[in-house]
């Protein structure tokens, strides 16, 4: 198994949410995270790095980096769901040679302000809305296609795709493989190492991500919504929390799991008490080569 680990912006507090945490200039973003030894990096919110083909190729050889793909939250219950999006980014991660987009649901207030908490009788989608939803994703996946991209599912808090019943059950009506991202399993009520060894293959994409525990369980006593949830500091760098990483690996192992593996750490960087999201990347980053030069996991992460 060989990992090759990437980075993203969203680690810096840039996110698809609309003035959320202050502006970082794109080139202070590339290079904090070519100096935290990472070796590539998603696109993040599009507009945000640039999008003509040239000078984004430009920025990213420069620092000796590779664009692994890209975070596209859709409307999935709407038939309108924003796939021209979809369409406008793989056109520039396949002129990039990126090999992955990444699909997700957008964050919907009835549900963002239970993320964590989502039971029984939460609102989720109607059956017609399951139909509508397999459908933009087995559409939005053969656009994907069309510029020689895999598409995959990133579940989220938040989302009407975030605990692991209606993962799988995406899963299911799709056949679309998975971006499993740590921390939101766990954030949804899952366990990751469990998710990979049920899971095994669809498990095609990773986003690395830790979970404090005693922060997480006060966002839901407290009842706080997942962006509160975020600027709480519910996510921390890995090793901090409540992902059993050592595990995980060992499982993916097993798979033969290999490609890219995006470390990131949700933050709101407004906030005076986040922490530096270059330090929290080294951090990370050097907490997995001490897992690996300490463990038993015959694996190779770079």
């Amino acid at each position: 198994m060989r990992i090759r680990l990437a980075n993203a912006p969203v680690s810096w507090g840039v996110m698809e949410v609309e003035g959320w945490s202050p502006p970082l200039e794109p080139e202070a973003f590339l290079d904090e995270l070519k100096a935290a030894a990472y070796e590539g990096t998603e696109l993040g919110p599009y507009g945000y790095l640039p999008v003509d083909a040239g000078a984004l190729r430009a920025a990213l050889e420069s620092r000796s980096l590779a664009l692994t793909s890209a975070f596209v939250p859709i409307r999935l219950k709407e038939r309108d769901a924003g796939l021209e999006l979809v369409r406008r980014v793989a056109g520039l991660l396949g002129a990039l040679g990126a090999g992955h987009l990444v699909l997700a649901d957008t964050l919907w207030p009835e549900r963002e302000r239970i993320a964590g908490r989502v039971g029984d009788k939460s609102p989720g989608l109607t059956e017609s809305e399951w139909g509508t939803a397999a459908e933009n994703i087995r559409a939005a996946a053969g656009a994907a296609a069309g510029f020689g991209l895999r598409a995959v599912f990133h579940h989220h808090a938040g989302t009407y795709v975030e605990t692991p019943e209606e993962i799988e059950r995406l899963l299911e009506a799709t056949g679309i493989g998975l971006c499993l991202d740590t921390g939101h399993y766990v954030y949804g009520g899952g366990d990751p190492v469990e998710a990979v060894g049920r899971l095994g293959r669809r498990v095609e994409y990773l986003h690395l991500k830790d979970v404090d525990g005693r922060r997480l369980e006060a966002a839901r006593r407290e009842g706080l919504g997942f962006l509160d949830g975020v600027r709480a500091g519910v996510f921390c760098p890995l090793g901090r929390g409540a992902v059993r990483f050592e595990e995980l690996l060992g499982e993916l192992e097993k798979i033969d799991y290999g490609g890219w593996a995006v470390v990131e750490q949700d933050v709101d960087t407004a906030n005076p008490e986040a922490p530096s999201p270059a330090e929290s990347a080294r951090a990370s980053r050097e907490y997995l080569r001490g897992v690996l030069a300490h463990g038993a996991v015959p694996s190779r992460v770079e």
